[in-house]
C-alpha cells in the first residue's frame, strides 16, 4: 500500500565523493545503507524490469530508424525549455509532459537519466517572494502602503538562486515522477567530479547501482558552488570535455556512461542553415562532423549558459564518444507534449547527429530536384514527353531479363514473409510486362494536350481576355505497396502530364523498384530531365514524407485502405488524394442468363482477385437456389479452388453451409468470395451502398428495366450490365492504363 514520500541522503563508500544523492521512492521504506542496497532488485512498487533492448556500445546509431532500439538515454532540459516565459519560475506543464514522457520510456525497460536546468530560475522565483514580502512589511511600517509599487527588486546573485531552488525543483519532480509509481534521484555535479579519477569513478558506480534499481537519476551542475566557466579549448580536443553548462555536462555523463541516445531539448527546432527565422532558413535534418563550418550560430537562448554553438560542440564530442544525438525543440506547445517519444520511435524530428553520411541525397534535396526537374519537364514539347514514355515502354520490354531477375529476388525475400495476394502483387511477368509496355504507349498517344489545353476563353472587356489552361499540379509524392508495375505507370503519367514525381514503393520490392526507376531516369534522359523522378531509397519513413509541405504539392497512396487512412492523418497541410476499398459486388437476377453468369464470376474473382476490381460479394436472387444455375456457379468455384464464406441469409438456407462471413464489408484481395442471398433488385442495391465501397457493381440479367433501374439507383463509380467487374480499367476505357492496386 503506497504511503508518503520518504527522503533518504546517504553518503557512497567512498568519502572522496562530492555529489549529494537524494532518493525517492513511493513504497514505506527506511535510509537503507549502500551495502543493503547492493542486493535490492526492486527499488520503487514497479519490479525492477528486463527488457531486449541491448546493444554493444562504441558506435552511435547511423540512421534515425535505428532509436527505436535505444536502451540508455540522457535527456538534457535547457534552461529554455524548464523556465516560464518571464524567466522567474517553471514552465509546469511543459515539464510535467516530459515527465510523463521519460516516465513512459522508462516503464518499457529503458535507462532514463535527466540532465535538468531550472535551480536559479525556481530559486529566483522563491527569493523575489521573499524579498518582496520583507520589503513590503518593512514599507508598510515605516512609509505607509502608497509606496509599496516603487519597490525594487534587487539584482539576485545566481549562485544565491541556485541553492535556494535546487531542494524545490527536486521535490517538484519527487512529486511528479511519483504519480507514475517512479523512483527519482538527485545528483549534482561539478567539474571536479569528472577531472578527479576516484571521484569520477564513484559517480559512475553510484549512477550504475541508481540504474540498475530502477531509478532515474537527476543530474544538474551544482551551481551553488559552480566555479567561474574555463575557457573554450577543451572542446578542440577529442578526450577531455570540462562542465561549464548543462550542455558538457549531458555530453560528458553520456559518454561517460556509454548512453545510446542523448537528447538536447532547447526553444529551437534544431540547427537551420541560416539563422532561424529568415526566409530562407531550413532545418537542418542530419547533421555531420565537418558541417558546422556551413553553419552560421547566432546567440544564444535568453536564459541558460550555453548557446547552440555549445550544444553542437557538446553534441559533435559526444557522438565522437559513440553516443547519437538529436536537438530538438522542446518548448514548442503543438510538439512537446510528444517530442522525447518521437525522437525515441525514429521520426524525423530535430537534428539527427550521425557519422555515416547516405551514398545518395536526401530526402529533401530528392524534392527540390524533382521540383526543378518538373519545371523543365513542363516546358517540353508534347512530343517531347511523348517521344519520353514510348522510350520508357521500349525499355520494359528490351531489359525485360534484368527487371524479372530483380524480381525474383524480391520475390524470394518475400517468400513466407508475405501473404499470397501481396506475393501476387508483387510478381512481375513477360506478360505484365507487355501490357506494361501497350498501356504507356496508349498514355503517351492521349497525353498530347495534357499541358497548356486551354479550357476556358472568356472575354473581360475590350482587348482582354482571361484564359484557363491546364498547368502541372506541381511535385506528387506517390506511395505504393507489393505492386513494382505501378512505378512505370505512375511515372508515365507525371510525365505526360508534366509534373515532378517522388516515388515511395514497399521494401519488400525494392530490387523490382531499382531497376525500374534506373530506366525511368534513362528514358527522361533523352530530353535532359533526368532528375524528375526521383525514388526515395533512404529510411525516410511515410509519416515524416507526409510533413514536407512545403516540397510536396499533392499525395497519391496506392495501397491498402489502412495505408490511405494512415497517410491522411499523417499528412501535414497537404492535400492527399486517397481511394476506398475495392469491395466490388456483383448481383446475379433471377432472369440472368446461364450462359452468362459463370463466366462473368470465373473472370471478375478467378482471373486476377488480388486487384482492386476483383470481385468480393456475389449476390443471388433467392429463387435461383437449389437451381441448376446456382449449382453450375458453386462447381465452378470449387474448381478454381475459391473459399467460400456464407452471408447470414445465405447460411440460414444452408444445413451443412460453408463458414460464416465474418464481415459482409470485406475486401479479400484472394480466391476467396462472399456468397449472400436477396429478395430482389431493391434489397441488392440496399445492401451494395451499405456494405460496398462505391468501387464498381454489376448485374447480371436479360430484363433491361431491372437493369436499368441498377444502374440508375447503385451509387458507385462504375456501374455495369451483363460485364465483369475486371473491366474497370483505365486501359480497358480506353483512357490509357491507370494504376490498380
Amino acid at each position: 500500500m503506497l504511503s508518503q514520500v520518504y527522503r533518504c541522503g546517504f553518503q557512497p563508500f567512498n568519502q572522496h565523493l562530492l555529489p549529494w544523492v537524494q532518493c525517492t521512492t513511493v513504497s514505506r521504506s527506511h535510509c537503507i545503507q549502500p551495502s543493503v542496497i547492493r542486493h535490492v532488485r526492486s527499488w520503487s512498487n514497479i519490479p525492477f524490469i528486463t527488457v531486449p533492448l541491448s546493444r554493444t556500445h562504441g558506435k552511435s546509431f547511423a540512421h534515425r530508424g535505428e532509436l527505436k532500439h535505444a536502451k540508455r538515454i540522457v535527456v538534457k532540459l535547457g534552461s529554455a525549455v524548464v523556465t516560464r516565459g518571464d524567466e522567474c519560475g517553471l514552465a509546469l506543464g511543459r515539464l510535467a509532459s516530459i515527465v510523463e514522457q521519460v516516465s513512459v520510456l522508462q516503464n518499457q525497460g529503458r535507462e532514463m537519466m535527466l540532465v535538468t536546468s531550472g535551480a536559479v530560475a525556481f530559486g529566483k522565483q522563491r527569493l523575489r517572494h521573499e524579498i518582496l514580502l520583507s520589503q513590503s512589511v518593512r514599507q508598510a511600517l515605516h512609509s505607509g502602503q502608497n509606496q509599496l509599487k516603487e519597490m525594487a527588486i534587487p539584482v539576485l546573485e545566481a549562485r544565491a538562486c541556485a541553492a535556494a531552488g535546487q531542494s524545490g525543483l527536486m521535490a517538484l519532480y519527487e512529486a511528479m515522477f511519483t504519480q507514475y509509481s517512479i523512483c527519482a534521484a538527485q545528483i549534482l555535479v561539478t567539474n571536479l567530479d569528472f577531472h578527479d579519477e576516484q571521484k569520477r569513478r564513484n559517480l559512475n558506480g553510484t549512477l550504475h547501482e541508481l540504474l540498475r534499481m530502477n531509478i532515474v537519476p537527476i543530474v544538474n551542475t551544482n551551481d551553488a558552488v559552480v566555479p567561474p566557466a574555463e575557457p573554450n579549448s577543451d572542446l578542440q580536443g577529442v578526450n577531455v570535455i570540462s562542465v561549464k553548462d548543462n550542455d558538457s555536462l549531458a555530453a560528458r555523463l553520456a559518454v561517460e556512461m556509454k548512453t545510446d541516445l542523448l537528447i538536447v531539448l532547447s526553444d529551437v527546432e534544431g540547427l537551420f542553415d541560416s539563422p532561424p527565422g529568415s526566409d530562407d532558413a531550413k532545418l537542418i535534418d542530419i547533421f555531420y562532423p565537418g558541417d558546422q563550418q556551413s553553419v552560421t550560430f547566432g546567440t544564444k537562448s535568453r536564459v541558460g549558459m550555453g548557446g547552440m554553438e555549445a550544444k553542437v560542440k557538446a553534441a559533435l564530442w559526444a557522438l565522437q564518444g559513440g553516443t547519437s544525438v538529436v536537438i530538438a525543440n522542446g518548448t514548442h506547445p503543438k510538439v512537446s507534449g510528444h517530442v522525447i517519444t518521437d525522437i525515441v520511435e525514429g521520426k524525423k524530428v530535430g537534428t539527427f547527429f550521425s557519422e555515416v553520411k547516405p551514398a545518395g541525397p536526401t530526402v529533401e534535396q530528392q524534392g527540390e530536384m524533382a521540383r526543378s526537374g518538373g519545371r523543365m519537364l513542363a516546358t517540353l514539347e508534347p512530343e517531347q514527353r511523348a517521344e519520353i514514355i514510348h522510350h520508357l515502354a521500349d525499355l520494359l520490354t528490351d531489359q525485360r531479363d534484368e527487371i524479372l531477375l530483380a524480381n525474383k529476388k524480391d520475390l524470394e525475400e518475400a517468400e513466407g514473409r508475405l501473404a499470397a495476394p501481396l506475393l501476387k502483387r508483387l510478381s512481375l511477368s513477360t506478360s505484365k510486362l507487355n501490357s506494361l509496355a501497350i498501356g504507356l504507349r496508349q498514355i503517351a498517344a492521349s497525353s498530347q494536350d495534357s499541358v497548356g489545353r486551354v479550357l476556358r476563353r472568356t472575354r473581360i472587356a475590350k482587348n482582354l481576355e482571361l484564359e484557363q489552361v491546364t498547368v502541372p499540379i506541381g511535385v506528387l509524392l506517390v506511395i505504393f505497396e507489393s505492386r513494382p508495375d505501378c512505378l512505370p505507370q505512375v511515372a508515365a503519367l507525371a510525365i505526360a502530364s508534366g509534373n515532378g514525381l517522388l516515388l515511395k514503393g514497399g521494401k519488400e520490392a525494392a530490387h523490382s523498384n531499382r531497376i525500374l526507376h534506373l530506366l525511368t531516369q534513362e528514358a527522361l534522359s533523352i530530353h535532359g530531365v533526368k532528375e524528375a523522378v526521383q525514388l526515395v531509397n533512404t529510411r525516410e519513413e511515410v509519416e515524416d514524407l507526409c510533413r514536407l509541405d512545403k516540397m510536396i504539392d499533392l499525395i497519391i497512396p496506392r495501397g491498402s485502405s489502412q495505408l490511405v487512412r494512415d497517410i491522411q492523418k499523417a499528412a501535414k497541410g497537404i492535400p492527399v488524394m486517397g481511394h476506398s476499398e475495392g469491395i466490388c459486388h456483383m448481383y446475379v437476377d433471377s432472369e440472368a442468363s446461364v450462359d452468362k453468369v459463370t463466366r462473368l464470376v470465373r473472370d471478375s474473382k478467378c482471373e486476377y482477385p488480388a486487384a482492386c476490381n476483383a470481385l468480393e460479394t456475389l449476390l443471388i436472387h433467392r429463387d435461383l437456389l437449389r437451381t441448376p444455375l446456382f449449382d453450375q456457379i458453386i462447381d465452378m468455384l470449387r474448381v478454381e479452388q475459391v473459399k467460400i464464406h456464407a452471408g447470414p441469409k445465405f447460411a440460414s438456407y444452408l444445413t451443412f453451409s460453408p463458414s460464416e462471413v465474418k464481415s459482409l464489408r470485406t475486401e479479400y484481395g484472394d480466391l476467396e468470395l462472399c456468397i449472400e442471398v436477396v429478395d430482389n433488385v431493391q434489397d441488392a442495391i440496399d445492401h451494395i451502398h451499405k456494405y460496398g465501397s462505391s468501387h464498381t457493381d454489376v448485374i447480371v440479367t436479360e430484363n433491361e428495366d431491372t437493369a436499368e433501374f441498377f444502374l440508375q439507383h447503385v451509387d458507385s463509380a462504375c456501374v455495369f450490365w451483363n460485364a465483369s467487374t475486371r473491366f474497370a480499367d483505365g486501359y480497358r476505357f480506353g483512357l490509357a492504363r491507370l494504376p490498380q492496386r
